[in-house]
């Protein structure tokens, strides 16, 4: 089974080639991005990584974090923070499936 931090992976670069899959975002705190995304996206199990109405939160491990840093900046550039000094991700899925959308959040710390 993949782990969260590869289907996390494949949803941002996936986003990144498709930004017309992003139904929604917004920066509600300054070194956050939220994001909503058409629930047709195929994700291997979603079911898991993305659950029905619930929260799943997550730390991106420090390998994660160092590998795919230019993919993580450029979700950065969409917060309010000015100084990419970040050395924690966190990410926040669900499923939200009254408004067929993932929800997909990127904090940085």
């Amino acid at each position: 089974m993949a782990s969260n931090s590869d289907s996390i992976y494949y949803v941002l670069s996936k986003l990144k080639r498709h930004p017309e899959l992003i139904t929604m975002q917004w920066a509600r705190y300054t070194n956050t991005i939220t994001l909503e995304i058409d629930d047709r996206l195929k994700i291997a199990d979603a079911g898991f990584y993305f659950p029905a109405m619930k929260l799943m939160v997550n730390r991106l491990s420090n390998d994660f974090v160092a590998k795919n840093e230019d993919l993580l900046d450029d979700y950065f550039r969409l917060t309010n923070c000015r100084q990419p000094n970040y050395h924690n991700v966190w990410v926040t899925t669900a499923h939200l499936p009254t408004k067929h959308a993932y929800l997909l959040e990127l904090s940085y710390e």
